[in-house]
C-alpha cells in the first residue's frame, strides 16, 4: 500500500532543489528509500552493472596516476549518494511549523531501483574538458511506484542527476530516509559552462582536507571548476621537485607545503566529482616568495617602508621582465609542473593581475616604468609562457589586466578572467575573447571584513573607519542579484563562459573557511547554473530562493561543511512571516 501525505500540511517546506532545475514537477506522495536500493548502471562501454546493499567496495578516490575514468566517476558518485542520503541526511524540522509530525513508515512504499542510463559515449577528456565539450544536462524521473531513472548524455550529467536525487530525501528522526515529493520529473541543464570557486591558499595555509572539503561543496552545488590560487607574494607552498628550494624556503614553514602526492590527490579528488581543477601560478607580479630561493630573479623585493609604491600588497616584488635567467627558471618550473597538471585539466592560469610598473624602475634588466618600454617586454614574457603551455597541451587563462591594461595580443584560445567591473567583461568580449566574470563588487567573498593592514598613527585618521576597498560585506542576496551578462550585447553572450566566486585569504584560514564561502557561493552557483533571470526575463526572486538556500545550507552542514545560516529558525518555520512589504 502506498503512503500519501499532503504537501499543504507542510506549507513552509522548501521543495528541494539547489541550484534550481530548468524544469521541475513534483507530487505529494511519500516514498522511503533503504540501503538495499538497487542501482543499475548502463552505458555502451560497460554494458549493465548492478550495485546493491554496500557501496563501500567501490568508488576509490585515490589516483592511480591518471585522470579518473567514467566508471570511476560513477562508482564514486554512487558511494557519495549512499553516504549523503543514509549518513549525511538531516531531519527537516526547521522547515515545518511547530507541532509538525513526520510521515509514518507504516505500510510505506520504497524506492526499489535507481536506473542510471548513459545515452552516448563520453568524450575521451570527460574528466578534464574544455568549456562546452561535455554535456552536463540530465533528466530525472521518480515514479509513485519507487522507480527512479536518471538519463544523461555524459557521465558528468549522471553525476549532476545523482546530486539532485539526494536533495529529494530527508532523514527521519527514527532512522531511514524519505521524500514527500513523488512523483518527480526534472529536466535540467546549466546556463553557463564554467561555474567555479577560486580559493587562495598562499596568504594563509589550508590543509589538504580543507581543500578537499571545499571541492566536495563545489561539486554538491553543481559547480564544475575549482580554481586553486596556489602561490603568491606571501608564500610558495607548492612543492616543485625540480626546484625543491621554492617550497622549502618560500613556504611559511618547511612542513606547510603541498607535496607532489598531495597535489595529485587534490586534482583527482576534484576530477572524480566532475570538477576540473585549474591551477594558477600568478606572474610576473605576486611572485616575491620566489626571492627566498632565487633572489636574482626578483626586483623590488620587500621595499620598506613604501612597499605600496611597488605592489598591491606586502611584500613587494616581481619577476624581472627582461631576464634570460627568469626565462630559464620558468621553463624548468613548467616542465616539472604542467605534465602533472595535464592528466586532470585542460587549463592553466598564468595570472597577470596587479603588475606594478614602478617595480621595473628597480629591475636592472629594464630600469623603466614607461609603458612604451614595458609593453613589448610583457608581450614577450607572456608569449613565452603561453607557448610552453600549448606545447604541453594546455590552454592559458589570464587576468583581465593583460588584455585591457597592457594591451597584449593574446591567442584566440586564451580565456580572460575579469574581476574589476562589468565594463571589463564587455571590453573583453568586444575584443573577441572568451571571458569569465567575477566582479569584486558582487562575487568577492573576502569583502567587508575591514582592513587587515595596520596604519601608522600619523595617517590613521585618513583611513578611519578602516573599511576594506570592497566593503561592505557581500551577503548572499547581493551575490544572487548579479547578472554575469550585464552590459554584454546579446550577440556576444556566447563569449561569456561563466564565472567564479573568489575567496582571497588575507583574513581567512581553516577556522573560518567554510562559513566565509558557504552558502554565499551557493548563490553564485545557482546564478551560473540556472541563470540570473527567470523564464519571464525577470531577476530571480530572493524570496523564493531563501527557503531553498536555507535547506541547501542544512544539507551542506550535514555533509560536514560548516556553512553559515541564512535566517533564524523562526523564519524557515513560518513561511513568509519574516518578509517585509508583504501585502
Amino acid at each position: 500500500m502506498k503512503s500519501f501525505i499532503s504537501i499543504s500540511l507542510f506549507a513552509s517546506i522548501a521543495t528541494a532543489i539547489w541550484p534550481l532545475p530548468l524544469s521541475y514537477d513534483h507530487g505529494n506522495t511519500v516514498l522511503w528509500i533503504g540501503k538495499d536500493v538497487q542501482v543499475n548502471w548502463s552505458s555502451a562501454k560497460v554494458g549493465f552493472i548492478t550495485y546493491q546493499n554496500s557501496p563501500d567496495s567501490y568508488g576509490n578516490n585515490e589516483s592511480n596516476g591518471g585522470s579518473p575514468s567514467s566508471d570511476d566517476m560513477v562508482d564514486f558518485a554512487i558511494k557519495q549518494t549512499y553516504q549523503t542520503i543514509f549518513e549525511n541526511g538531516f531531519v527537516p524540522w526547521k522547515f515545518h511549523p511547530k507541532g509538525w509530525e513526520e510521515p509514518s513508515e507504516e505500510e510505506a512504499t520504497y524506492v526499489k531501483t535507481i536506473h542510471l542510463n548513459l545515452l552516448q559515449a563520453d568524450p575521451k577528456n570527460v574528466a578534464k574538458p574544455l568549456v562546452g565539450q561535455v554535456d552536463e544536462s540530465y533528466t530525472l524521473e521518480l515514479t509513485n511506484e519507487g522507480e527512479a531513472t536518471i538519463q544523461a548524455n555524459s557521465t558528468v550529467g549522471i553525476l549532476r542527476g545523482l546530486t539532485t536525487f539526494t536533495q529529494l530525501f530527508f532523514k527521519h528522526s527514527d532512522g531511514g530516509a524519505y521524500t514527500m515529493l513523488a512523483p518527480v520529473e526534472i529536466m535540467d541543464a546549466p546556463k553557463f559552462m564554467h561555474r567555479g570557486v577560486n580559493l587562495d591558499v598562499s596568504r594563509n595555509w589550508f590543509t589538504v582536507a580543507d581543500i578537499k572539503r571545499t571541492i566536495d561543496a563545489v561539486a554538491y552545488n553543481k559547480m564544475n571548476r575549482f580554481h586553486l590560487h596556489v602561490t603568491d607574494s606571501q608564500s610558495w607552498p607548492l612543492d616543485i621537485p625540480a626546484l625543491p628550494d621554492l617550497a622549502k624556503k618560500g613556504a611559511y614553514r618547511p612542513d606547510l607545503i603541498y607535496t607532489a602526492k598531495d597535489f595529485k590527490d587534490i586534482q583527482y579528488h576534484a576530477a572524480i566529482q566532475g570538477v576540473e581543477m585549474i591551477t594558477e601560478i600568478d606572474m610576473p607580479g605576486h611572485t616575491s616568495s620566489i626571492w627566498y630561493s632565487y633572489p636574482e630573479l626578483i626586483s623590488a623585493f620587500n621595499v620598506q617602508p613604501d612597499w605600496d609604491t611597488y605592489a598591491a600588497e606586502p611584500p613587494s616584488g616581481t619577476l624581472k621582465l627582461n631576464s634570460s635567467a627568469v626565462d630559464s627558471f620558468l621553463e624548468k618550473l613548467f616542465d616539472d609542473l604542467l605534465p602533472r597538471v595535464y592528466p586532470f585539466s585542460s587549463y592553466f592560469h598564468t595570472g597577470g593581475d596587479e603588475v606594478n610598473k614602478n617595480a621595473y624602475k628597480l629591475d636592472e634588466t629594464v630600469r623603466s616604468s614607461d609603458s612604451a618600454v614595458l609593453q613589448p617586454l610583457m608581450q614577450k614574457f607572456v608569449d613565452r609562457n603561453h607557448n610552453q603551455l600549448r606545447s604541453l597541451g594546455l590552454t592559458p587563462i589570464v587576468w583581465e589586466e593583460m588584455l585591457l591594461d597592457w594591451n597584449l595580443t593574446l591567442g584566440e584560445d586564451v580565456i580572460v578572467q575579469t574581476w574589476q567591473s562589468d565594463q571589463a567583461v564587455a571590453d573583453v568580449v568586444a575584443k573577441g575573447h572568451k571571458a569569465l566574470v567575477g566582479n569584486y563588487n558582487y562575487w568577492y567573498l573576502d569583502c567587508g571584513k575591514g582592513q587587515w593592514l595596520d596604519f601608522d598613527p600619523s595617517v590613521s585618521d585618513q583611513y578611519w573607519p578602516y573599511n576594506d576597498y570592497c566593503a561592505p560585506f557581500h551577503n548572499w542576496r547581493l551575490i544572487y542579484s548579479y547578472d554575469p551578462l550585464s552590459g554584454v550585447p546579446p550577440s556576444l553572450h556566447h563569449l561569456v563562459l561563466g564565472g567564479e566566486a573568489h575567496m582571497w585569504a588575507e583574513q581567512t584560514d581553516p577556522v573560518n573557511l567554510d562559513r566565509m564561502i558557504w552558502p554565499r557561493a551557493s548563490a553564485a552557483a545557482e546564478v551560473l547554473w540556472s541563470g540570473a533571470k527567470d523564464a519571464e526575463g525577470r531577476n530571480r526572486s530572493q524570496t523564493e530562493a531563501s527557503p531553498r538556500l536555507s535547506e541547501m545550507r542544512e544539507r551542506l552542514v550535514a555533509k560536514g561543511i560548516r556553512a553559515e545560516p541564512i535566517q533564524m529558525v523562526y523564519c524557515t518555520m513560518n513561511g513568509t512571516q519574516c518578509q517585509l512589504g508583504l501585502t
